[in-house]
Parts: structure tokens; C-alpha cells; sequence
């Protein structure tokens, strides 16, 4: 969002840009004391701020007001690399984004052989923060292994397994559905170790045989397409600000 007026934007304009709320439903929200610039408290209608450096929250979420910032959800189908180019012209996430403007980068990794969510963002600030190993983000996955799964599978994985480099615990296991020779399981962890999930549960002798990241935070991949790019809601973008305290 280009600043043109040199006392800033008033906020109101500001809130009706970033799609929070007509003007008039904005005023009524700043009047009833739900939105922060800065941190704090703002109630006057006439308050004007600049929306490339405010920090505006609306009942304490987050509003992205920034018009330049981008964040995607991806579908990254088997068989894409996790890389914007490839020397040995493999199929890549560059692919998939090169007729766009923005200078967009990954959010963590896939391996070429895991299917499913990835962030792309130009954020720097929030891709550095949920990739930072100090703020624990939530990431959701759906295994197929060989069935059945025994019962003792799920509290064995929850107070941890010990891997080469190191010990690894998640945060919850379920079997979603078994039938014959196979069973679909749910892993939530937050770890981002390379191929952290499979060789998770090849140490608990549950080969995986296909894995998808099914969430990430509050974000869900839902029923969106293989290989399609999805713009993140504003409550979805708000929530992960909020992990990583942004």
C-alpha cells in the first residue's frame, strides 16, 4: 500500500483497505476500543497512520494492511522439490510461481516424496519466526503404513522415541481408518528435522508408504487442489502471527 498523504492514512481507510470492514463498521470498532496501533488502545476517528510501518491488531488479531505482502497456501503435489529452481531440471515449487510478480520464498520444507500444505510468503519477518525452532508450531500429517497399528503405537510415540539425532516425542497420534493390509494415521508435531515423520515411525516399525501435511497452525489445506495456490484468509493469516508472537 503506497502512502501518498504525508501525515499517513486515516485509520479508518486503512482498516476498509485491508478488507477488516466497510469504513463506517471500522469506525464503530475503533469507537468500541478493538483496535490497537502500536500496541496500544486507539479510539479517535481521526488518528492517521503510516500502513508500511503500523502494527495493527483488531481484537488482538493481527491486520495485514501492507498491500505488497503476499502469503499463499500451496498444494505441493508428489514429486516437487522444494526448491524456486532446479539445476537438474526436476520439478520444483518455482514452477508453480514463476508468472508472479512478488519474490516469494518456502515456509520450511517437503521432501520430494511428501505431498500437501506449504506457506509461501515475501514476509521474511514471519517466515524467519515460524521456521525458528524457539516458537513451536503445530504441523499435522496423514501417513499411510502397514496395518494394523498396535495399540501401544500411540503412548510409545507421545513419550518419545529416540532417533539418531536425538529425541523426538509428538504432540498427538491417531489411527483415522484401517482396512486390510494398510492403515491411515494423524501425527501432530512440531519438530522440523529432515524427514522427521517417516523416520519416526520407521523406528516404531511403521514403514510410510504415502504422507501428506494436511495443517499447519490454524491453517488447513482443506480439499484444495493438487498444485494450486490458495491467497491465506485473514483470520488465517492473523493466527499465525499470533504463534509467533508478531
Amino acid at each position: 500500500m503506497t502512502n501518498s498523504e504525508p501525515d499517513g492514512i486515516r485509520l479508518q481507510k486503512v482498516l476498509s483497505r485491508a478488507g477488516v470492514a466497510s469504513r463506517r463498521a471500522a469506525e464503530d470498532l475503533i469507537a468500541q476500543g478493538r483496535v490497537k496501533v502500536d500496541g496500544s488502545v486507539v479510539t479517535e476517528f481521526g488518528r492517521r497512520v503510516d500502513p508500511d510501518t503500523a502494527v495493527i491488531h483488531v481484537d488482538d488479531v493481527r491486520v495485514v494492511v501492507r498491500e505488497d505482502m503476499v502469503y499463499l497456501a500451496f498444494n505441493k503435489p508428489r514429486g516437487v522439490h522444494t526448491t524456486m529452481s532446479d539445476d537438474r531440471g526436476r520439478p520444483c515449487v518455482g514452477d508453480y510461481i514463476r508468472n508472479r510478480d512478488e519474490r516469494l520464498f518456502h515456509v520450511g520444507r517437503l521432501d520430494a516424496d511428501t505431498e500437501g500444505l506449504l506457506l509461501l510468503t515475501n514476509d521474511g519477518d514471519l517466515a524467519h519466526r515460524l521456521m525458528h525452532p524457539s516458537f513451536t508450531v503445530d504441523k499435522t500429517y496423514l501417513a499411510e503404513v502397514p496395518g494394523p497399528v498396535p495399540r501401544t503405537i500411540g503412548r510409545q510415540l507421545r513419550e518419545g522415541i529416540e532417533l539418531d539425532d536425538g529425541p523426538v516425542h509428538v504432540d498427538n497420534f491417531r489411527v483415522v481408518d484401517t482396512s486390510g493390509g494398510r492403515a491411515m494415521v494423524e501425527v501432530v508435531l512440531h519438530e522440523g528435522r529432515n524427514h522427521i515423520v517417516r523416520r519416526l515411525l520407521a523406528a516404531v516399525d511403521l514403514p510410510v508408504r504415502t504422507l501428506i501435511r494436511t495443517q499447519i497452525g490454524d491453517v488447513h489445506l482443506g480439499n484444495q487442489r493438487s498444485g494450486s495456490l490458495r491467497a491465506l484468509s485473514r483470520p488465517e493469516i492473523g493466527s499465525l502471527f499470533a504463534v509467533v508472537d508478531l
